[in-house]
């Protein structure tokens, strides 16, 4: 069995668990770790969860919201930790005490009773990585952070069941906000965020029978809306905005079996 639960997703900080496998073998996967310890562990304690029942933390990028408490939590429980070459070299001399593991696009990762896919993608960090998540019959696909969807990309996501992809911002809100010029160029362009009409094109390029779940994430508190999110993905999927889950920035998501 495959299932996900967002931590909290948003530019205050991210974290997602995978979890696979039953009974006595399950693997737990945590997403980012985009918060401070304290938080973190009250997150994972809402899931249900202790940090030390965690075998292993993927980091996308090496921005604050995602990057966050990993070498606390990971040097506190001993999880080994994957991330790009570039993410770890922007984390300067900070030392994650053996427990580094290089992840690179299209080489797989093991864990057992889960697998994991990174692939690159356009965002505005010193390499960024996505992942798609298996444990051989059901697949999830991971985006929070990229300006728009490359043809490799849209590659990466054929078969998945489950998306948990970004919807930042609404163009028009992002014009009219208070955001100055250059913040509004990046968040809007090529390499920053990704706008609900470019997540709903992802979706559109994905979408097959089994694609059955579609959760919202990352969304501006400012320069997006729920309901926006909402109608642009289920617009693509062929269904009702009330079938789309959105992650919020405290609460996150429930579990969802993909």
């Amino acid at each position: 069995m495959l299932r996900f639960r967002s931590l909290g997703s948003g530019s205050s900080g991210n974290a997602t668990v995978v979890e696979a496998g039953t009974g006595g073998k399950v693997i737990r996967l945590l997403i980012d770790c985009g918060f401070n310890l304290k938080h973190l562990d009250a997150r994972l304690g809402g899931a249900g969860l202790l940090a030390s029942q965690i075998d292993a933390v993927f980091i996308t990028h090496e921005h604050g919201d995602h990057i966050g408490c990993v070498r606390q939590v990971a040097l506190r429980e001993r999880i080994p930790v994957w991330m790009s070459r570039g993410t770890h070299a922007a984390l300067g001399p900070e030392e994650l005490g053996g427990l580094f593991h290089a992840a690179s696009d299209g080489q797989a990762i093991d864990l057992g009773e889960l697998q994991l896919m990174p692939f690159t993608v356009p965002h505005d960090a010193r390499e960024p990585l996505q992942l798609c998540c298996t444990d051989g019959a059901s697949r999830l696909g991971v985006l929070t952070d990229l300006g728009h969807g490359t043809a490799h990309v849209q590659e990466q996501l054929h078969g998945c069941s489950a998306l948990l992809l970004e919807c930042n911002h609404d163009p028009d809100l992002l014009a009219a906000s208070n955001y100055p010029p250059h913040l509004k160029r990046r968040v809007g362009g090529p390499h920053g965020h990704l706008a609900n009409a470019e997540a709903a094109r992802i979706v559109q390029a994905a979408l097959h029978p089994g694609l059955n779940r579609v959760v919202a994430a990352h969304l501006s508190r400012q320069n997006n809306h729920p309901e926006l999110a909402r109608a642009a993905l289920a617009g693509a999927l062929g269904r009702a905005a009330d079938d789309i889950d959105v992650a919020d920035p405290v609460r996150g998501t429930g579990w969802i079996s993909v």
